[in-house]
C-alpha cells in the first residue's frame, strides 16, 4: 500500500470533489510568453473559479515539469486565507506544465446506525492508520480510491509537449489543439484519457472567468466521444476552468472504487 498511495496534509483532498462545494483552480497572470520573463499564479478555492471568497488552495504536492522535462521549483511561494501564490521565471523556451496531483483513500462504514468516516478531518493520512482504524468487517465498509489532477500551462516562445506526456495513471487531458494556443472564433480539440486510453462518454463542465459580474454562470457542458475527444469553441477571451471526472471500479487496494478527477486553467486570446 505504501507505492500506492502518497500522504496528504487533509482528509478533505481525499473525499470526491462532488462532496466538496467549492471549485479548485490555478490562475496564471499570463500563459503566453518570452524566454526568461517571469509569470505570477493564484491558486485558491471557491464557490466559482478564480473568485477569492474561500480557502487558498494547497500546494503540497505542486510539481512544475519544465519543457525539458525536469522538474523546477516555484518562487516566493505563500499562502494566505483566501489564495496562494508563487512565482515562476520561464528559463527555458517551451511549455511548462504546473500540477498539483493529489491521490489517496478515504473510507466510510455503518457503525451502530451512525456513518463513520475515515481519515478524520484535518487528520493526515497514513498507511499505518487505515490498517489500525478501518474495521475490516464493518457493515457498509466503503474504500475509494481518489486520484485529482489540478493543472495549468505556460509557454515561453515556441511550444513543445514533453512535459505534456501523460503518465498512463487516472484521468489526464492531452492536447489536440495546443493548450497555449487557444483563440476565440476558432474551434479547439482536446482529448481525455483514462489509464492512458481513450475515456469515452466523460461529462466535461467548462466555466469562463467573471462569474461574480454576470447574471449566471452560464458553464457549457460537453460530453467526450468515443475516442475520448470532445470540441468547444470559446465564446470571449480570458482565463477558462475545465473539470471532469470519472468513477470506476478499477481502484488498488485496499480500495474497492475510484474517482479520477481532472482541473485545468486555460488563456483564451483574441485574434
Amino acid at each position: 500500500m505504501k507505492n500506492l498511495i502518497k500522504p496528504l496534509a487533509i482528509a478533505a483532498a481525499l473525499l470526491p470533489l462532488s462532496a466538496l462545494a467549492h471549485k479548485q483552480w490555478i490562475a496564471p497572470s499570463k500563459t503566453v510568453l518570452n524566454v526568461d520573463q517571469w509569470v505570477t499564479f493564484d491558486a485558491g478555492s471557491s464557490t466559482d473559479p478564480f473568485v477569492r471568497d474561500h480557502n487558498a488552495a494547497r500546494l503540497d504536492n505542486l510539481v512544475i515539469t519544465a519543457p525539458d522535462g525536469s522538474t523546477v521549483a516555484p518562487e516566493n511561494q505563500s499562502s494566505g486565507k483566501l489564495r496562494a501564490t508563487f512565482d515562476l521565471q520561464l528559463k527555458q523556451p517551451g511549455t511548462y506544465k504546473i500540477a498539483v496531483v493529489n491521490t489517496g483513500i478515504s473510507a466510510s462504514w455503518d457503525d451502530n446506525g451512525q456513518t463513520k468516516r475515515w481519515p478524520a478531518r484535518g487528520t493526515p493520512f497514513t498507511p499505518e492508520g487505515f490498517a489500525q482504524e478501518v474495521p475490516k468487517k464493518a457493515k457498509d465498509l466503503k474504500v475509494t480510491q481518489s486520484i485529482g489532477r489540478l493543472e495549468t500551462f505556460v509557454t515561453a516562445g515556441k511550444p513543445n509537449d514533453t512535459a505534456l506526456k501523460p503518465t498512463g495513471k487516472g484521468l489526464e487531458l492531452v492536447q489536440v489543439t495546443g493548450f497555449n494556443d487557444l483563440y476565440t472564433g476558432e474551434s479547439a480539440t482536446f482529448q481525455f484519457l483514462i489509464d492512458g486510453k481513450p475515456a469515452a462518454d466523460v461529462e466535461v463542465e467548462v466555466v469562463a472567468d467573471g462569474t461574480r459580474y454576470r447574471s449566471a454562470v452560464n458553464e457549457i457542458e460537453l460530453k467526450t466521444g468515443k475516442d475520448g475527444r470532445f470540441t468547444l469553441e470559446w465564446p470571449q477571451p480570458g482565463l477558462y476552468w475545465l473539470s471532469a471526472s470519472v468513477q470506476d471500479k478499477k481502484a488498488d487496494k485496499p480500495a474497492t472504487e475510484r474517482r479520477s478527477s481532472y482541473t485545468a486553467s486555460f488563456e483564451v486570446l483574441s485574434p
